[in-house]
């Protein structure tokens, strides 16, 4: 496997975890511990504008630990590789669990828990359900990216739509 290094220090790739609009996320290790890796791209995306996305993630990262949002710690940030290295939490994403038609009603209990805190900060987050592991039953969003609160893009409106095997779900899983 290749390595790829984040502030000077090597990381050997074990595996891509996932490819997402921002960037592609490595399972890392250094020898001893399982990180994240996240690679930052500059694919073309129809639906959605960018900044410079490694600010984004750096602003939003904060934004979302002063909420309280239960996700992964920011151990590092190579601003020059556009890289950065995350912590590791292992389990299957709620995309998984609808796959197998196992999400369980805490999981979309947590979600609305997140939400309490999120829409009085103004603040809605991606609810698509790869964007958040269960580890333990306990739910965590594994991205950082937040925006400001707009009600079509809630969790109630929008997110919850791709929570169970909804038309939305099959067509998406469908089409890739």
């Amino acid at each position: 496997m290749k390595n790829m290094c984040v502030n000077g220090k090597s990381y050997e790739v074990k595996k891509l975890l996932g490819h997402g609009k921002g960037g592609y996320s490595y399972l890392v290790t250094d020898g001893t511990k399982e990180y994240v890796l996240k690679q930052i791209h500059h694919e073309p995306c129809d639906y959605y504008q960018f900044g410079n996305k490694i600010e984004s993630e750096m602003k939003d990262y904060k934004r979302l630990k002063e909420i309280g949002i239960p996700m992964p710690e920011m151990f590092g940030v190579d601003i020059e590789n556009e890289r950065i290295l995350k912590e590791y939490i292992k389990g299957d994403t709620v995309f998984d669990y609808v796959l197998r038609n196992e999400v369980k009603p805490t999981f979309v209990e947590q979600m609305k828990e997140m939400c309490a805190v999120l829409y009085p900060a103004n603040t809605n987050i991606d609810y698509f359900p790869t964007n958040f592991v269960v580890q333990e039953d306990k739910l965590y969003y594994i991205d950082y990216e937040c925006n400001d609160y707009m009600e079509e893009w809630n969790f109630e409106n929008w997110g919850i739509k791709y929570w169970s095997q909804t038309k939305e779900f099959l067509e998406y899983v469908n089409k890739g």
